[in-house]
Order: C-alpha cells, then sequence, then structure tokens
C-alpha cells in the first residue's frame, strides 16, 4: 500500500478497480485492510474503484499518539479524495469511519457524492461510552485481559448470537479475536480511543444535502439500531435499510446482503 502525506500527517492507503471512486473508513482500532475481505471485491466487480485506508491511528499511517478528533479523521478523509482526483466520490464507514462519513458530508458535501454509513449513531449511548472508557483504563493502567476472555467479550459485543450457533463457526470467530487481542494495543488506538464523540450530533446532521444511506443491524449491541434510525431521521430524504441475524460485525457476518444493498444504493 503506497503512504502519501496528506493532512500533515503519513496516510497509508490503497486503490483497486476502475470506475467512479468510492472510499472505505474503518472503525476504531481496525486497519482498512479488514474491507479487502468481502466489500473491495464486490465493489470492484460491480465496477467501481475503490480506496481503503489506514485512520491515523492505524499504522503504518501516523499512530499521532499525543492525540487527533474526529476532524481530524474527516480532514484525512476529505485529503484522500483529494489525492486520487477530488469528488464527488461515494464515501462508506461502518462504526466511528460512519461518523466520519457523517461529519465529512456536512463539512465537505462538494466531496461526497453518496453517503453510506453502516452501525452507526448521532449521539452517545450509555454502553458504547461505559466500553469506551473501560479500555482507555486498561490502556492506562497497564492492565491487559487474557486473550482469551477479551475474545469471548468482544464475539458476544460484537456479533450476533445467530453467528455463534453453529460450534465450528463460533470457534473459528474466537481464534480470530484471540490471536488479533495479543499484545497491548497501540498509542495510536489509545488514541482514537481518547477521541472527544460526547455530543449530540443529529441537530446539526439536518444540514446534509448528501444521498444518503444507513445500514442497521439488528443484533448491533454495540450501535444499537434505533440509533442508526435517528440519522436517518435527522438527514433529510436518507434511506435506511436493517439487516436480519447480525451485529455490530455485520459487514463481515452477512456480507453478500449488505454488499448488494451498498452496490444497489451506489449504482441507482
Amino acid at each position: 500500500m503506497p503512504t502519501a502525506t496528506l493532512n500533515g500527517i503519513r496516510l497509508n492507503y490503497d486503490v483497486t478497480g476502475s470506475g467512479p471512486l468510492v472510499v472505505l473508513v474503518m472503525g476504531t482500532g481496525s486497519p482498512g485492510r479488514v474491507w479487502r475481505t468481502y466489500q473491495v471485491p464486490a465493489l470492484v466487480a460491480a465496477g467501481f474503484r475503490v480506496a481503503i485506508m489506514d485512520n491515523r491511528g492505524i499504522a503504518p499511517s501516523d499512530e499521532c499518539g499525543g492525540g487527533m478528533s474526529v476532524a481530524d479523521l474527516v480532514g484525512d478523509t476529505a485529503a484522500l479524495i483529494e489525492h486520487l482526483g477530488g469528488g464527488p466520490a461515494a464515501v462508506v464507514g461502518t462504526s466511528l469511519g460512519a461518523r466520519i462519513v457523517q461529519e465529512l458530508a456536512l463539512a465537505r458535501p462538494d466531496l461526497v457524492g453518496k453517503a453510506v454509513m453502516l452501525a452507526t449513531a448521532g449521539r452517545p449511548h450509555p454502553l458504547t461510552h461505559t466500553m469506551n472508557r473501560g479500555e482507555q483504563a486498561l490502556y492506562d493502567k497497564d492492565l491487559q485481559l487474557p486473550a482469551e476472555y477479551a475474545a469471548a467479550v468482544k464475539a458476544m459485543l460484537n456479533l450476533s448470537p445467530h453467528s455463534l450457533e453453529d460450534a465450528q463457526k463460533a470457534q473459528e470467530w474466537l481464534d480470530i479475536f484471540e490471536y488479533s487481542a495479543a499484545g497491548k494495543p497501540s498509542a495510536g488506538v489509545r488514541a482514537q480511543l481518547g477521541m472527544d464523540r460526547s455530543g449530540d450530533r443529529l441537530p446539526e446532521y439536518r444540514r446534509i444535502t448528501t444521498p444518503s444511506l444507513i445500514i442497521g443491524f439488528a443484533d448491533d449491541r454495540m450501535a444499537p439500531p434505533i440509533l442508526g434510525r435517528e440519522v436517518a431521521a435527522a438527514i433529510p430524504g436518507a434511506r435506511y435499510v436493517e439487516i436480519e441475524r447480525c451485529g455490530h460485525y455485520g459487514y463481515l457476518e452477512r456480507p453478500d446482503e449488505v454488499n448488494r444493498v451498498i452496490i444497489d444504493f451506489l449504482a441507482a
């Protein structure tokens, strides 16, 4: 993946395919390559040029361990779109990435032709707020949960019970989560966790004019569907789709259905 100096930092990104530009924005603590498993191949096959990136905080992009804001990540995404030829581009984000997309559509509507937000929210939720504080406290006190326990917690919080019914599939997820839980999070991930996301942004989202699609996941504990429906209600003309039998990682649990909804919206 190439690295370019954009918005004052080194930003690691990759572009695949040809056609209209789609930029994919990942959530807290995750690298952009997560999109490669399902979303990038589907979008390229549908005739899009797809860009992924490691958000600031995720190496080899600059970790910015001294701190960052959502506005910084919005500026990074805007700079990448401009670097790749300018907008308007379709921009798709999940979780924190979805909030970045919302704020980008608000701040730079010239760069966003269509916006897709997965597992999103426009205001704080007590569960995610408390989890965030707990994760920061673990880092700051130099504590680390046993990888096996961390994997089980992550599975229960981010996956649908339907995805865990089959013991073999459940074990596959747990193995992935246990492997990723090894080692202390980086200073960049700690900086992402420390960003201020305490404000209610729903009133501001009424000013978004970009055609928008919000996708909620029915069994999402981290961003309950009601929060996505609120975002859809706030953005004029936004469409809301809820996908059953998946949780916060719905784009990995039910990728075919998620991809179909996204592509239908982008191609319309």
